[in-house]
């Protein structure tokens, strides 16, 4: 009895064992056929999802570093733009301390030339003076010759006075 209850019991358990089997199956395939493709649409789904998240943090990253190497070229560029344009200021500083020294030494030249007319203007208008004086006292040496009657030696005393009166007048 024993052995039969063993054999018994063998049956039961492949029996059980045969219906397990046959619902993994059906439970597999209804699984497959109901859960399977939503579960493995939404995996897919979930994957490109971070594939494209990680390649659009490397899209970002890479425009990031192009960014940052565009700010560094502008900077060095407005560096350089900075060094020529205060270069070119001293130049304009020089250019211009040459033209104002230039035109500075070129109205000295007009006002010294400008006295040197002035003196000699001066010094003509000062002949035209003594010729207008010499001519006054030769009007009034030849008044005073008619008035009076000299003779050669009289008349040679009072031209010599008179020239020596000019040259002591001009003298001043």
């Amino acid at each position: 009895m024993a052995g039969l209850l063993v054999l018994g019991a063998n049956q039961v358990a492949l029996g059980d064992m045969l219906f397990i089997l046959v619902s993994f199956i059906v439970l597999a395939l209804l699984v497959k056929h109901f859960a399977w493709g939503p579960v493995t649409k939404m995996m897919d789904a979930r994957s490109e999802k971070i594939t494209g998240d990680l390649d659009y943090a490397d899209q970002e990253r890479s425009r990031a570093e192009k960014l940052a190497k565009e700010r560094e070229d502008a900077l060095k560029s407005s560096r350089a733009e900075a060094v020529e344009i205060v270069s070119k200021a001293k130049e304009s500083g020089e250019t211009q301390k040459k033209s104002i020294v230039s035109d500075a030494h070129s109205e000295a030249e007009e006002v010294r030339q400008r006295a040197k007319s002035d003196a000699a203007k001066a010094k003509e208008d000062a002949m035209a003076g003594a010729q207008n004086d010499i001519a006054n006292l030769s009007l009034e040496i030849a008044s005073k010759v008619i008035s009076k009657e000299l003779n050669a030696d009289d008349q040679k005393s009072l031209i010599d006075s008179y020239i020596k009166e000019l040259t002591v007048n001009e003298a001043k």
